[in-house]
């Protein structure tokens, strides 16, 4: 019998629900299906307290891990396929996953095994793949596929719901005058349909050949018009990110008074350079398009965004 391994990590609970959908079909086909959610040792806290939550970006963009509990599985075990699914934080991975992925643990699982990625998000996801995929390969991993799923709505409105609900852990605005935060009750179930094309997949051990098997499932779907902010934030993450690590360890007074500044910063950095870019892009959008069409193409391998599978993986 085949046999999968999903290690996860889940603060919200939106991420366990992905695994589900996933894991469930998965099942169904007559698949081993293990799974491994991550337990830090100092446990990151949900809802955050702001503070708590932006004294996490440092290491989390120069991926210093935290300590882990012990995982429960045996890193000697043959799983034919690991399914890595991470949250992104600050443009990153998720600091437990990036925890696991170095741990003595990770390494010897993930050393030549194939692995396909799960991303939930708000909307920017390209640096946390880029930096996952050099992990990865630092570790001698094989990276099969990527599946990004995102909050689907205007990228002013996840501004306002996002931060509410990491900071009061509440997913709905008062009056229910904007939409839920989070990847769509729909998208979480129609997830589903890439558990059925990795069963699948595993039935005629294509995972063997090292090639994608989630292609034609809409598996990415690349915002052009995101990919120059999402560098020029990481760019700065990096430097304020550096800066934060010199001043002090996370939770003491003078970082926290920095932390503070960067939190004026940042938001004045989302709220002008963010649409700032994308109304330049527009205006140059005749120049730039070959350009930002071979970077959607790079960012969207190797699953892509083709659909011409979806009919017969369908979990409408």
């Amino acid at each position: 019998m085949k046999k999968v391994l999903v290690v996860y990590y889940s603060q919200t609970g939106q991420m366990t629900s992905v695994v589900d959908s996933i894991c469930q079909a998965i099942q169904s086909e007559g698949i081993d299906v293990s799974r491994e959610c991550l337990r830090p040792k100092r446990p990151y806290p949900f809802p955050w307290p702001f503070f708590r939550f932006l004294d996490v970006f440092p290491e989390s963009v120069y991926l210093d891990p935290p300590e882990l509990m012990p995982p429960t599985f045996d890193a000697r075990a043959d799983f034919d396929v690991v399914i890595i699914a991470y949250q992104v934080w600050y443009l990153s991975p998720s600091l437990p996953m990036t925890a696991f992925i170095k741990s003595p643990a990770g390494r010897q699982l993930l050393a030549g095994r194939p692995v396909i990625t799960v991303i939930a998000c708000r909307n920017m996801w390209l640096m946390a793949q880029e930096k996952m995929k050099q992990m990865l390969r630092d570790v001698g991993a094989k990276l099969l596929d990527n599946v990004a799923l995102v909050d689907a709505q205007p990228a002013l409105v996840t501004f306002l719901t996002t931060p509410r609900w990491l900071l009061t852990g509440n997913k709905g605005t008062p009056g229910g005058l904007l939409p839920p935060a989070g990847v769509s009750q729909s998208d979480v179930y129609k997830a589903a349909r890439f558990g059925s094309a990795i069963a699948a997949a595993l039935h005629n051990d294509s995972e063997k050949l090292g090639q994608p098997l989630l292609r034609g499932l809409a598996a990415v779907k690349v915002d052009t018009r995101l990919i120059a902010s999402e560098k020029i934030g990481h760019r700065s993450f990096m430097i304020w990110g550096k800066l934060l690590r010199k001043i002090g360890p996370p939770g003491t007074p003078l970082r926290y008074l920095c932390l503070a500044i960067y939190a004026v910063f940042l938001v004045t950095m989302i709220i002008t350079v963010v649409p700032l870019t994308m109304a330049l892009k527009f205006l140059l959008k005749p120049l730039l398009t070959p350009s930002l069409e071979r970077q959607r193409d790079y960012f969207e391998a190797p699953s892509g965004s083709a659909r011409d599978r979806m009919r017969d993986f369908s979990h409408d």
